[in-house]
Formats: C-alpha cells, structure tokens, sequence
C-alpha cells in the first residue's frame, strides 16, 4: 500500500510538472498569422514582432481581385492562429473559404476597422472601393483595428502589440503629410493620375490630385473598346504627357492607348510603374508598405510635374 501511494504521488508531481511547462509554453507561443496580401503582412509584421510568424499569401504582382487559394494556400490557413484579410470584397474569390475558417479560429477583415462613411462607391452602393491603404490616415486607422484585435486575441501580450500599433502609427502620420506636400509641388492643372485600373481613389480624395483608371475598381471585368476610346479622347483633350502601369497588371491595355494616342498626334509617355494590389519584392525598398507608397509618390510626381 505504502508503495502504491508512494507511486500516486509522484505520478502526480510529474503530471503538476508537464502542465506548468505546457502553461509556460502557451504564454510565450509564437503565433502563426496568416494574411491575404502583403500591405497587411507588412502591418501585422509591425505589430507582432518576435511574437508571431507572419505569411502572406499574395506576393509580388499578384492581382487579388483574381486570386484563388490553391492546395498550399488551404494548409497555411488550416495550421494558422489568426488570419487577417483586407475584405470590402477585395478577396472576393476567397469569401467562401475565409467564411468557413472563420468557424473555428479568428479571422477577421482589416476593412472593418475603417469609419464606413468615409469608403468609396465609384459606381454604385453595391460597389465598395477595397483600395483603403491609399489613403496613409485610412490605412491607420485598419492598421489599429489590427492591433487591438491581435492584442485581444493574444492577451498576455496585449501591452506589447498596442505600443507597436501606436509606434507604426506615429510613422504613418509622417508618411502621410510627406506625400500630401510632395504631391503638392505639381503643378494643380498638371494633377492628373492615369492608370491601368481605379484603384488609386483614396490617394486621389486624400492627396488632391484626379484620377482616371482604365478599368473600374475590380480588374475582373476587362476595359472594352468604349473603355479605351473615351480614356484616349481624355488624354488628347487635357493634354496629358503621362500614363501609368501597375506591377500587378498586364501593361498591354495601355501600350494600346499610348499607341492610338500617338497616331492621333499626341505624345503621351509611360511616367513608370506603380504598386497598386501588391508590393514590390520584399528584398527591395518598395516591398514594405511605407517604402511602396513613397515609391508611388515619387514616380508619379516626377512624370507630372
């Protein structure tokens, strides 16, 4: 009997012991974020730190208008912790899937976080705008929603990810008025931003300077004849010495209007490449979300001025 409750004790003791560490182990887990596109990555990466390993699932020149998760995509979603997507239907092939993870782990759209009377509708209410990190000040206010939702899933570490938000934030205030006193120094009547697709609306509401797309807002619906005739009779008319490519768009569309301007006596330029769904290459400047807008800014000014 003696050795039986001898035994007991110390199965006990060795059962107290696993559940501590395993305790431990809890508190200080690395979490597995898993995000749709890089502009978010970025930002969870600027909240998380050392606490969270940070995949996205669109890399550089991925249109996410047309995405669609594939085998691989579906394993990290599985094995994730939290998974954080841009929504206002921007992933709008993926709804179902991120619909049904949502059933059993976090997931949650940084859309949500932004004052909804201040999104766009270019065409009409059933077409939301999904381009919100081209406003900096719009993108902040996403990028707190991230943080305090990290924080509270997360909350043994919540003091941590809210002081990163709040760091990352004061650097986006700075990024904001820069681009706002360089888009400045273009001349007003030269203000006008060209590019493959509508997705640069809240840079223009933001940063006072027009904007026309090729496309609308979702490039899921390719330009027609009508499309590209009534943007070429544009840029004759005003005048307009440049138009814009973006990373994640095939260029083709507007060679063609470059073209058709030029045999109609016009001279219109390709002022660069922009970053428009997704970043640049993350071994580069413009694969962080702040180095990308300041790329933006830079090659539009430069082309317009």
């Amino acid at each position: 009997m003696y050795q039986l409750i001898k035994h007991l004790i110390l199965v006990t003791l060795f059962i107290n012991i696993i559940s501590g560490c395993s305790t431990k182990n809890d508190k200080s887990k690395t979490l597995n974020i898993v995000t749709t596109t890089g502009m978010i990555e970025d930002a969870v990466k600027h909240i998380a730190g050392n606490k969270a390993t940070v995949t996205s699932l669109m890399g550089p020149g991925v249109d996410p208008h047309l995405y669609k998760a594939v085998q691989g995509d579906l394993n990290l979603l599985s094995n994730a912790d939290i998974i954080v997507y841009n929504g206002l239907h921007l992933e709008g092939k993926m709804s179902d899937v991120l619909g049904k993870l949502a059933r059993t782990k976090p997931v949650f759209a940084a859309g949500n976080g932004i004052d909804h009377s201040t999104l766009r509708y270019p065409s009409s209410q059933d077409a939301v705008d999904p381009h919100i990190w081209f406003d900096v000040a719009l993108w902040s206010q996403a990028v707190k929603y991230i943080g305090q939702n990290i924080a509270q899933i997360d909350s043994s570490n919540s003091a941590f990810y809210l002081k990163n938000t709040n760091d990352y934030i004061d650097e986006l205030k700075k990024l904001h008025q820069e681009v706002k006193e360089t888009i400045n120094t273009i001349p007003e009547e030269q203000r006008i931003l060209v590019t493959a697709h509508d997705a640069f609306g809240y840079y223009g509401d933001a940063y006072n300077i027009e904007v026309k797309g090729l496309q609308g807002i979702s490039t899921v619906a390719q330009a027609g004849l009508k499309d590209v005739d009534d943007l070429i009779e544009l840029l004759i008319e005003r005048k307009i010495k440049a138009i814009f490519v973006e990373s994640s768009i095939p260029k083709k569309q507007i060679e063609v209007v470059v073209e058709n301007c030029k045999e109609q006596g016009h001279t219109l330029s390709i002022g660069g490449t922009l970053f428009s769904d997704a970043m640049g290459d993350p071994a580069t400047p413009e694969g962080s979300y702040v180095g990308m807008v300041k790329h933006n800014t830079k090659t539009i000014t430069k082309a317009l001025k």
